[in-house]
């Protein structure tokens, strides 16, 4: 079918009301009328859906849509019907249906009333359906989400590559349109090759998103105070928070909530009716924030969302690319805020742990790219441009400053020399490592593999042990982006050298590197410190820190006690990040609970009053986060348990928990201020000058730390005993 520039913009108005076709789009249309092989790489939010809407609705027979989610055929079905007196114009072809609505669907094909047919690729390996649509007009067939046909895509679905051989099956000349809004050059070329399409005419649209802006945090155990000030900062508008797990999900919604933000959770483990509920006060503004797992957002066409937040950092950097370009649709701002810590990478890595090799040489090579644009302090945009192969000039491209790195630049330093031995040594062994060994062979670090290579031997080996580890990886990834090397994503990743490489090593000139981020480990027991008091900083206030140990010390003289039974360190470090100028704001502190802010607090909240006041500290009172009590129903549980002189360990196993796990959960109600009596278990596994012994002990110590208390007893009891009778001691004590 031939058609003229008007004729396809009066069909654009007449089906979608629209003016004019947006970036690539009336291209697309045409190559597909033309009955030709079509392929579309066009960022999310790009208008990728009308590239294979409007066509259909222009030819004669029905356009069979290949789609992974059934939530995102049921929008797109909805939307179709939408601008249509007919009902059957569109159609969903999936297991959700029963035998009467089946016949219906196949009604409306057959009398040529349906134009586009939404199916799953499972449904089209059912003979049934593949004997049935051969004997129909099909117009052509359109595959969404095309990644999820190649092992290298974030996305991978078996199911996918069996898809050449059905639509063979149900006509020989049909004509393909393949649609992915994320593709690296690789994935391209995987599925050109799997659908058997490498003829096919490719539009790629530009991967640059310039209204959106980059920022990565260090994930500190305050991740979730950081997260409820920024929502706060931008009241009103519309965000997605993103985390792994589904547990994560409802409590941090449950912890906005109690902080005044209006949220909601959204993941697979809820029932359908609710995560329908959910999406649509998302998307009727009843709520500002949806809490969701990876699972919300296909298709989720909601043009005003102001900002995505990553609380775990996500498996690759095309899941990113494709859940931060949910921001900003309109064209307006979008703020895309993660929070990166490399422990949630080595948790990724041990789920990939029961995969395939090869499922997991892959997992590793997209965690690693994720780790790198973490930790890059070059340009964000250009390093995502240059993930997915397109070129982008960080000082006048669109969107250029629109980054936490460029708009707070790291020092530069000139690194000609490090260049020119990085390039020998990979040009040396023969491009056969990946950056790790690369790296190793650099500092003098041998392993199996580079025995077996012989490259210990080497005179290069060591050559570049002025520098660390941490330096040579941050160097490969920026000579990397320069164009200098380039990975082979075949053999997962192994360096190899480029013209570009080779010409520099001829002709060496200056090389500015940029020196990267080091995000310390911010575990959950340690706090990234600084100095700066200021509650911006979300960071503790050492200065005020230090006078609330001083000030504990002498309430502790003063009733008799060690300091830390009136407040452990954690919760004086919170009191410094929240500054809770109230007995109520300080029940709130980690760890402090009502009794206890009662019975020790005044002194404390006077202090931090105090000093908020002299020091002229920005205090806005919902910066305090209140806690959820998410952990009410157990504590009960616990406490009536105990009075009831049960024995712990029959408490325990009856939720299923660890010994260790349930001396944590006693340890933390305790610590906020309530009594439990465990004399009576205490008294079965410690005699008396045991228990008198251990007493002494903890009078007498600056600290209640377990491992110092197992130093001075030597081996005398056990950890478990140790961590029984401090529950004890701070309840008979302190509370």
């Amino acid at each position: 079918m031939s058609l003229n520039e008007n004729d396809l913009q009066d069909a654009l108005k007449k089906h979608f009301g629209f003016s004019q076709f947006r970036g690539l789009q009336e291209k697309v249309i045409q190559s597909l009328l033309k009955k030709e092989n079509t392929f579309v790489i066009m960022p999310t939010g790009g208008g990728k859906s009308l590239c294979y809407q409007l066509p259909a609705l222009m030819c004669e027979g029905t356009a069979i849509v290949v789609s992974p989610l059934i939530a995102l055929m049921k929008n797109q079905v909805d939307a179709i019907r939408s601008i249509s007196s007919e009902e059957g114009i569109a159609h969903v072809l999936n297991s959700s249906l029963n035998k009467s609505e089946i016949k219906k669907v196949k009604d409306d094909i057959t009398s040529g009333v349906t134009k586009l047919l939404y199916v799953a690729p499972e449904s089209l390996t059912k003979e049934e359906y593949v004997d049935f649509l051969k004997q129909q007009t099909i117009s052509f067939l359109a595959i969404d989400e095309a990644h999820c046909i190649s092992e290298w895509g974030h996305d991978f679905r078996p199911e996918y590559r069996n898809l050449r051989s059905i639509i063979k099956r149900i006509g020989e000349n049909i004509p393909i349109i393949g649609l992915t809004a994320t593709a690296t050059p690789k994935v391209q070329e995987d599925i050109l090759k799997n659908l058997g399409m490498t003829d096919a005419n490719t539009f790629k649209a530009s991967f640059n998103r310039p209204n959106l802006f980059y920022e990565i945090r260090p994930k500190t155990k305050h991740v979730d105070s950081d997260i409820i000030r920024f929502v706060k900062q931008n009241s009103g508008k519309s965000g997605i928070i993103y985390c792994l797990s589904r547990k994560r999900v409802e409590e941090l919604a449950q912890t906005l909530e109690v902080n005044g933000v209006k949220a909601v959770p959204y993941h697979a483990g809820l029932d359908a009716k609710t995560r329908a509920r959910h999406q649509d006060m998302f998307l009727m503004e009843d709520v500002d924030v949806v809490v969701a797992t990876i699972a919300f957002g296909m298709g989720i066409d909601k043009p005003d969302v102001r900002f995505v937040i990553h609380h775990d950092i996500p498996k690759s950097i095309e899941s990113y690319y494709q859940e931060t370009g949910r921001a900003g649709r309109d064209g307006g701002e979008g703020h895309c805020l993660a929070y990166y810590s490399y422990k949630d990478i080595e948790k990724l890595e041990k789920f990939m742990s029961g995969k395939p090799v090869a499922e997991q040489e892959i997992g590793h090579a997209l965690l690693q790219e994720v780790v790198a644009f973490a930790e890059t302090s070059i340009s964000r945009r250009k390093f995502i441009l240059h993930y997915f192969g397109e070129e982008f000039d960080e000082v006048t491209g669109e969107g250029a400053d629109m980054d936490d790195n460029v708009r707070n630049p790291k020092k530069k330093h000139e690194a000609q020399d490090d260049v020119k031995m990085l390039l020998e040594v990979v040009n040396k062994t023969g491009e056969i490592y990946k950056s790790k060994d690369l790296v190793n062979t650099l500092i003098g670090k041998s392993n199996a593999l580079i025995i077996s290579h012989k490259t210990h031997n080497q005179e290069f080996f060591g050559a570049g042990n002025h520098r660390d580890t941490g330096y040579w990886m941050a160097l490969i990834r920026q000579v990397l982006v320069a164009g200098f090397l380039k990975k082979d994503i075949e053999t997962y990743g192994v360096i190899r050298i480029t013209k570009q490489g080779k010409n520099f090593l001829k002709a060496p000139e200056s090389f500015m590197m940029t020196e990267d981020h080091t995000y310390e480990e911010t575990g959950d027991d340690n706090i990234v410190a600084a100095s700066k008091s200021s509650a911006k900083s979300g960071s503790t206030d050492i200065k005020l820190v230090t006078m609330l140990k001083d000030l504990r010390k002498s309430v502790g003289k003063k009733l008799g006690v060690p300091p830390f039974v009136v407040f452990q360190d954690p919760s004086l470090e919170d009191m410094a990040l929240k500054y809770p100028i109230t007995i109520e704001e300080l029940a709130n502190v980690h760890g402090v609970g009502e009794g206890k802010a009662k019975k020790y607090g005044k002194s404390f909240v006077d202090l931090i009053s105090k000093y908020v006041e002299d020091n002229e500290i920005m205090r806005p009172d919902d910066f305090v986060v209140k806690s959820t009590g998410a952990n009410s129903g157990l504590k009960l549980y616990i406490i009536q348990n105990v009075d009831r002189k049960l024995p712990l360990d029959d408490i325990a196993s009856a939720k299923g928990m660890s010994m260790n796990d349930f001396i944590k959960e006693m340890e933390a109600i305790v610590y906020s201020g309530t009594k439990l009596n465990i004399s009576y278990w205490i008294d079965d596994i410690l005699d008396e000058d045991q228990q008198e012994e251990i007493h002494e002990y903890f009078i007498d110590a600056d600290t209640d730390k377990i491992n110092e208390a197992l130093e001075e007893f030597d081996g005398d009891y056990d950890d478990e005993e140790l961590r029984l009778y401090r529950i004890k001691f701070i309840s008979e004590v302190a509370n």
